[in-house]
């Protein structure tokens, strides 16, 4: 796919995978839109990045989201990449948590509902373009769901899911629909989890672009690409794997 003179909207753009991609994307001559929900960080943000435009919104809002389609419907009608990058993880353990069910409606509405509502509001403006992109951020977990993470490993199981259903759905048509699969990074929403033995944003940001200029629909990032053979393996394995030591 071809990723320069491009209109990109990056949702969770504000920081970390999202931030450094806008960086990239306006770097090589795209029309970059992030979002958050933070509007001092998302404007901090934007001073970074030369060009860029933002819209402070929840995704997870359907208020929010309304206004955002509408903002992008009158000022960005010429779309073309939608990169659904918002994420939601909690820790907590099944075996002894009060409130699974809560986090879990959190993190699925966050990582999954939201994602699944913008992409059908937003999919006529992409059809409507000669060549376009959905881009869906999942992780590692998809494969195998680690044990203090269990039910975002779930909510990005069904995001990876719904992805290859829209791949397949969409595969008569401009869009083409990628899949972001990163394994362990350090950004701010990974802090809890050990987030500073991750690898850096700005890896996944590259992996991404080079992943989308060579049309690979699932873009196994760092250690993800070796894990993934393990799964195929060994999908007990690779469970035991990403659980080690973090029990």
């Amino acid at each position: 796919m071809n990723i320069t003179n491009k209109t990109v909207l990056i949702i969770g753009g504000s920081a970390g995978i999202g931030f450094e991609t806008a960086k990239l994307l306006t770097a090589k001559g795209n029309k970059v839109i992030i979002t958050g929900r933070d509007e001092k960080r998302l404007k901090e943000a934007a001073a970074k990045i030369e060009g860029v435009s933002f819209f402070t919104g929840d995704v997870s809002s359907e208020a929010d989201t309304a206004k955002l389609v509408e903002y992008i419907n009158q000022n960005f009608p010429k779309l073309d990449v939608l990169i659904n990058n918002a994420g939601r993880a909690i820790i907590h353990h099944l075996a002894d948590s009060p409130k699974a069910f809560d986090i879990a409606s959190d993190e699925i509405m966050t990582n999954y509902l939201a994602i699944i509502r913008l992409t059908e509001k937003l999919l006529p403006v992409l059809k409507a373009q000669k060549e376009a992109a959905v881009i869906n951020v999942t992780s590692i977990v998809v494969f195998a769901p680690g044990a203090t993470l269990p039910t975002y490993a779930a909510s990005k199981a069904a995001l990876h899911s719904y992805t290859r259903s829209l791949r397949y759905a969409l595969k008569d048509t401009g869009v083409k629909v990628f899949e972001l699969m990163p394994p362990l990074v350090d950004t701010e929403l990974s802090k809890e989890i050990g987030g500073h033995n991750g690898i850096p944003p700005q890896q996944v940001a590259e992996e991404l672009l080079d992943g989308l200029t060579n049309d690979v629909a699932e873009i196994h990032v760092g250690q993800t690409a070796d894990f993934y053979k393990l799964y195929l393996s060994s999908p007990e394995q690779a469970l035991l794997t990403l659980n080690s030591g973090r029990e």
